[in-house]
């Protein structure tokens, strides 16, 4: 398959994340159908145009860290935005995972696809 090509399930799963919860990359793989491939979903989110209104910031790895980017300092603007969502850090820089990880299944009963 070609990478691009799940883009839009992964964006689909993203959008679904609502405000004040996270979801690993990991998770949202496999929530699109791509489970073990959660390297994708941090391509999809690297592959995202500015302006998007998927919410990239939502997504984090699975220890309940924002990702360290390449360009450097885009990770301090995620963490912002979480922030402002009430997501809460510790003095280690990680959310805690089992208070605020996305359950699509609390969620109306139903998965994001």
């Amino acid at each position: 398959m070609n990478r691009e090509s799940s883009y839009p399930k992964i964006y689909r799963v993203v959008r679904s994340i609502p405000s004040g919860r996270v979801a690993t990359y990991g998770q949202v793989a496999a929530l699109a159908g791509l489970k073990g491939h959660a390297r994708q979903v941090g391509y999809a989110m690297h592959a995202l145009p500015e302006g998007s209104d998927v919410p990239w910031h939502r997504v984090i790895n699975a220890r309940g860290e924002v990702s360290p980017r390449s360009d450097g300092g885009s990770e301090h603007f995620q963490r912002h935005l979480l922030e402002e969502e009430g997501i809460p850090f510790d003095d280690r820089g990680r959310v805690p995972l089992e208070a605020v990880r996305w359950d699509p299944d609390e969620e109306s009963g139903s998965t994001p696809l």
